[in-house]
Order: structure tokens, then sequence, then C-alpha cells
């Protein structure tokens, strides 16, 4: 699986080529935590039954990532998020977690999307 990025009214690009779903309770609850590092072309992609608030947490996170909440496709927060001591909440119904810097270009309005290799 890759994972995608169109911005508003410009060509896609491909963000990851590594592709990982936490699809279930332990893999969204563990999340990155205690990981020691996570590869240039990784995602971590959670996906959910519908919108709602949803919080990222860096307790236990060892290097920066940035975060990004989605909906519909669309993209509503972008925030870099620093080891140990970042915390950020928005709405979605896909969190994508991403090296830090990976979402330097990634606007709200845009869209994210997964497609099969």
């Amino acid at each position: 699986m890759r994972l995608r990025h169109k911005p508003a009214g410009g060509a896609s690009s491909v963000l990851a080529t590594s592709v990982e779903l936490a699809d279930s309770i332990v893999s969204q609850a563990r999340g990155l935590m205690f990981r020691r590092s996570f590869s240039d072309d990784s995602a971590l992609v959670f996906r959910f039954d519908g919108a709602s608030t949803r919080d990222v947490h860096m307790l236990f996170v060892f290097f920066p990532i940035d975060a990004v909440w989605v909906v519909d496709g669309e993209v509503q927060r972008v925030e870099r998020l620093r080891p140990w001591l970042g915390l950020a909440r928005a709405e979605a119904d896909m969190l994508v977690e991403l090296p830090a810097g990976t979402a330097n270009d990634i606007e709200p309005g845009d869209r994210l999307f997964i497609e099969e290799s």
C-alpha cells in the first residue's frame, strides 16, 4: 500500500510506500510507542468507522512525528509533535502518523488517500 497526497489544485504524489494499518485495538493503543525508529518512507494509518475527535499523544515515542487528521479524504489539521511531550487532537475518520518533515507541504483542504500497490 502507498499513501498519496493531492494538494488542492495540484498533482498527487506518494508520501509513503510502506503503510502500516493500525487496525486492532492493541495496535491503535500502541501506535508508535516504544519504537526506536520510523523510516522515511513509512506511515502509520488509523482508520475509524466515523469522524470523531481523535487524540495523539507522544508518551513513550522517542522521535518527532507529523500527525495528519483526515475526514472523508480531506485534511483537517497537520501538526508536528515532539517526542514524549507532544499532544494534539482534532476531528478525523483517518489519522496518519508520518516521520517529521514528511507533512511539510500538506495543508488543510488537501486530500490524502491510500492505494494498493
